[in-house]
């Protein structure tokens, strides 16, 4: 589930990333390159290393000739990825043919790495001469979760994001507590008559009702933190989706829960104070009101996804 968190974060930062790379590739890489200056490959092998010094957190940088086949050995601070890989035909890889085609540098959607066998990402920059023929195509392989450190450091990865992750658990599990205890409360409560209905008092049986709807309620935030922020679920794109179903769940079971006291209320009142029951009704207004924001903000919400 982590990997989704990190395949999410990276296709929200995808522009940034894009951007960032590409801007240090042109800054250590000229695209245009004399040929009569001097041998290519020996201009392209520098221009690597060179890279390799601006962007440390690389995997692994290499070049690629017009055809697609490596024309160097891999270039790497890591020993088990450096010095092979020469001759490699990777005209099948989706950076090579993206290339050729938008004539300019790319990034790639992650995938999984035939050498490390970690989740990457590969910006490639071609690489022209004066007369406009590519002469090759550097590619630099780096891995999800640095590509994230770099981009966006306050990423899962990084110690924020993962401190973020024990503080959210450790809601979760006190938040479930709490729940647990409303309902053992609510369950107490409503069980203490015995099975004489002759002894049920309607007021506890509301009070009841109150504590086992606010417990769901609780539950019910608790799955949506754990499952987004602790486990990583990737959360829904679909315009028709309420892409804020944690705020909604809950406050649509306090408008329940609310609205169940309000009834109580008037049941009370109306056998007890009737001089009492515009408190009742006060309470009404404000699950009213509750209920028109609620809408309001559905359908703000609904339009803003729509745009999108």
């Amino acid at each position: 589930m982590l990997v989704v968190k990190e395949i999410q974060e990276f296709a929200q930062i995808r522009t940034k990333a894009r951007a960032y790379l590409c801007y240090i590739m042109s800054r250590n890489i000229s695209q245009s390159i004399d040929t009569n200056e001097g041998a290519t490959l020996d201009m392209v092998i520098g221009k690597i290393k060179n890279l390799l010094d601006a962007v440390p957190n690389a995997e692994v940088i290499y070049a690629l000739d017009g055809h697609g086949i490596q024309m160097v050995d891999n270039i790497s601070k890591n020993p088990k990825l450096n010095g092979f890989g020469k001759g490699e035909d990777r005209s099948d890889r989706a950076y090579y043919y993206r290339t050729l085609k938008e004539h300019r540098c790319i990034l790639t959607d992650p995938y999984p790495s035939l050498v490390s066998n970690e989740l990457v990402v590969t910006a490639s920059f071609p690489i022209y001469d004066i007369h406009n023929k590519l002469v090759a195509i550097i590619c630099m392989d780096i891995t999800l979760k640095n590509i994230l450190k770099m981009v966006h450091p306050s990423s899962i990865d990084s110690s924020f994001g993962k401190a973020s992750k024990w503080v959210y658990a450790a809601f979760s599990v006190a938040l479930f507590a709490v729940a647990l205890l409303l309902f053992i409360k609510a369950i107490i409560s409503f069980f203490h008559f015995g099975i004489n209905v002759n002894h049920i008092d309607i007021q506890e049986i509301f009070k009841s009702t109150i504590l086992l709807t606010l417990s769901l309620a609780i539950v019910d935030l608790v799955k949506a933190i754990f499952e987004e922020e602790v486990l990583g679920r990737i959360k829904k794109r679909d315009p028709s989706d309420d892409s804020h179903q944690t705020m909604i769940r809950f406050l649509g079971s306090i408008i329940i829960a609310l609205s169940i006291e309000s009834l109580m209320l008037v049941f009370k009142f109306a056998l007890t104070d009737p001089g009492k029951l515009m408190y009742a009704v006060f309470l009404l207004g404000g699950i009213a009101l509750l209920i028109i924001g609620l809408s309001v903000y559905l359908k703000v919400n609904q339009k803003r996804d729509s745009l999108k």
